[in-house]
């Protein structure tokens, strides 16, 4: 009977501590001339606060990689005329208007799924902005990620162009390598020996 009781009370602690637990959010986005936009303020600054989209306006505008992220997650639904898109119905209009979407969602929800916040990079060739674990909004990004599919050319000029602006904003260089089969391999980029 003592065994009984113990269980019990294990079950239904389980039980208060899954309730007490934070929901994670779900909210609705539009596809509208291919982008992703948010227009719902509670949804819009749950977003925020995890790092995603840029605002416009009123508005949330999500990057396809972070788009099809959410969708993947549960987090998401995504309307496109009224009619909720899937992720492969998503994906397909998403790369429709950019083709490197798919490799740089792969590339994206490795990293979340590893617990960084990243953001859309910038410059020519620079696809994301990394954070280490905990420093989003508390400290600048450490490292700057440029994407590129197994088998696909990456220009020396543009590996150069790329590292020289990592070293002059104080950065480190990853190169995220996507294979045929959708694993990221990730390799650290520097100038060398000094």
């Amino acid at each position: 009977m003592k065994r009984w009781i113990t269980f019990n009370f294990r079950l239904s602690m389980l039980k208060a501590w899954m309730d007490s637990k934070p929901q994670l959010m779900t909210g609705v986005a539009y596809l509208e001339d291919g982008r992703v936009v948010v227009r719902d303020r509670a949804y819009r600054s749950f977003l925020i606060q995890r790092g995603y989209g840029f605002r416009e306006g009123s508005l949330l505008i999500l990057t396809g990689e972070e788009a099809l992220y959410l969708l993947s997650e549960n987090k998401l639904k995504l309307l496109d005329e009224e009619c909720e898109l899937g992720l492969k119905e998503a994906a397909d209009r998403l790369i429709a208007e950019d083709p490197d979407v798919w490799v740089r969602f792969l590339i994206y929800r490795d990293l979340r799924d590893r617990g960084y916040v990243v953001r859309r990079g910038y410059g020519l060739g620079l696809d994301f902005l990394l954070y280490e674990r905990g420093t989003y909004g508390k400290k600048p990004a450490k490292y700057l990620v440029i994407g590129v599919s197994e088998g696909k050319p990456l220009g020396l000029n543009d590996l150069l162009r790329d590292l020289k602006t990592a070293i002059s904003s104080d950065k480190e260089l990853i190169l995220a390598v996507v294979d045929r089969r959708g694993d990221v391999v990730y390799y650290r980029v520097s100038a060398g020996f000094r």
